[in-house]
């Protein structure tokens, strides 16, 4: 063959080559192929359950296939991590809060996953709005009020808090504002409610959709919003930022996570398609009533978040236990 040939036979090869190469499907081309799992750590009912339901509706028309929401609660969403993990099919997704992800670090001697390492952030799916509360009758009508009450009554007052990263984040606000509470603790939040309507508790920190009917009842007051915007169920009342105490903000994400090992390009079509989701005005519309704001974002967005809540919790750890990791 000619040494002139070869050159151009070449050539030839490497544009057909770079053309195949530029035609050929990506991982996220033709998916889903199956159905769509979305294992989700809340129980069955619950806003976090409801709010995964309303993506998968809207994403299973995008996707043209079935969206299954899977309820694996318990452990602190350790059950619900590891099945997403395991899964490696490219196939299913977790919905959770917070606590699997930047908390149960410290909550736990050991875990059988890391999240920096073994999931990776799509989008948020909503906000929670979380409401430090106090009993009504105490006649306090702000948070400054009770952080000033409080310092007069060191020892004498009890609070408490769902689980999770709020189990670091008020502790941490209490050493910073000087204040000495006893943490009681709770399984179930109805008995912490009507500890704190009857003032047998004085502070209560949890979802604002969880208080709503004591709220209602006059029994309990809400003093502050910890999340970064007022809720619209009770716009009236500030946030804790504008309260003057930032130690106490918190911003309750319900987001959207993969594993680690799903192609990346796959999780950025998945994105796109649960932002586009969460554009619905009538997925805001019925979060609302529950104390969720819809709220998505890129990942790299997401993962700031889910940074600057690693990072708080983190900040905040030594103030529950002295043998924290830093």
């Amino acid at each position: 063959m000619s040494a002139r040939i070869l050159p151009v036979l070449g050539a030839i090869a490497a544009f057909i080559g770079s053309f195949a190469i530029a035609q050929s499907p990506s991982s996220a081309d033709g998916w889903p192929e199956r159905n769509v799992r979305i294992i989700t750590s809340f129980p069955a009912g619950t806003g976090g359950d409801v709010s995964a339901r309303l993506y998968a509706e809207r994403l299973a028309l995008r996707w043209g296939k079935p969206v299954i929401v899977e309820n694996k609660p318990g452990a602190d969403g350790i059950i619900a991590v590891t099945a997403v993990i395991g899964a490696r099919d490219n196939h299913t997704l977790l919905y959770t809060n917070g606590g699997p992800i930047t908390t149960n670090a410290y909550s736990h001697d050991k875990l059988p996953y890391d999240a920096a390492r073994d999931l990776a952030p799509i989008s948020s799916g909503a906000d929670v709005s979380i409401a430090v509360s106090i009993p009504a009758s105490l006649k306090i009508d702000s948070l400054a009020g009770f952080v000033a009450f409080a310092r007069t009554q060191p020892g004498k007052l009890n609070w408490g808090a769902t689980p999770g990263a709020l189990d670091y984040v008020a502790p941490g606000f209490f050493k910073a504002a000087g204040l000495d509470l006893t943490r009681v603790s709770y399984r179930e939040i109805a008995p912490a409610l009507q500890d704190l309507a009857e003032a047998r508790i004085h502070l209560y920190v949890s979802a604002l959709a969880s208080q709503l009917g004591m709220v209602k009842s006059g029994n309990v007051r809400v003093l502050a919003i910890t999340n970064r915007e007022r809720s619209g169920l009770i716009p009236e009342v500030p946030t804790t930022a504008e309260a003057g105490f930032t130690d106490l903000a918190f911003e309750g994400f319900l987001g959207f996570f993969g594993p680690k090992d799903m192609p990346r390009e796959l999780l950025d079509r998945i994105g796109a398609d649960i932002r586009a989701a969460g554009a619905d005005p009538s997925i805001n519309e019925r979060l609302l009533s529950g104390g969720l704001i819809a709220r998505t974002n890129t990942a790299a967005e997401f993962a700031a978040i889910i940074e600057r809540e690693r990072a708080k919790v983190a900040a905040f750890a030594p103030a529950v236990d002295a043998k924290a990791k830093p």
